[in-house]
């Protein structure tokens, strides 16, 4: 049947409706649906904080990167730089020991011409004394002559002493030379000390 209402009042809702109604008002303001914004609000602000974050330990760990392949690559050049100084330092060495080795070898090969030039030039700056033989025996030098007096073979050790070549003169023995029958003559013989290593020479 179709009802028809004449007097153009509304017609009352049911209480169904009415409970409908409400909770259809309830469920569109209540808390909850507050508290899901809020929720989501808070996910996405997190959610682009993480993401700002990984985005500057990727940023640091580039430039970490960057900073550690400019350290290896310098220390690769020092490496290189090394390893040529060595090499340099390597031929110096090489070089002064060569030149040690020339050193040496001509010290020993002028040593004796020296020691012989010298005591040639002292026994000839010694008056009344002649020299028969010389023997070089490493650190000693042995000295053979003739004088005319004992006081010539002094005067020779005293020269010798004064050359700066030798630490010690001694005598080993004088003897009249009884073959000699013209003048007086005195064989001798002499034990000269030499020099320690880098002791300074008289000119």
């Amino acid at each position: 049947m179709i009802r028809i209402n004449l007097l153009g009042k509304p017609k009352a809702k049911n209480k169904r409706s009415a409970a409908a109604t409400g909770l259809e008002f309830e469920t569109t303001g209540s808390p909850n649906s507050v508290n899901a914004l809020a929720a989501i609000i808070v996910l996405a602000i997190t959610g682009a904080a993480i993401w700002w974050y990984q985005g500057q330990l990727t940023s640091e760990a580039a430039r970490i990167k960057a900073q550690m392949d400019r350290a290896q690559q310098e220390a690769q050049k020092l490496a290189q730089t090394k390893v040529r100084f060595e090499q340099r330092q390597a031929i110096r060495d090489e070089y002064e020991a060569r030149v040690r080795v020339i050193d040496s070898l001509r010290a020993a090969q002028s040593g004796p011409v020296d020691l012989m030039t010298m005591v040639s030039a002292t026994v000839n700056k010694t008056d009344e004394v002649w020299l028969n033989a010389m023997t070089d025996a490493g650190d000693k030098v042995n000295v053979d002559g003739v004088a005319l007096s004992t006081v010539g073979v002094a005067n020779l050790m005293t020269n010798l002493m004064k050359s700066g070549y030798f630490k010690s003169v001694e005598i080993v023995q004088t003897y009249q030379d009884e073959q000699e029958k013209k003048i007086q003559a005195f064989n001798f013989s002499l034990v000269c000390e030499k020099q320690q290593a880098g002791a300074g020479k008289k000119s």
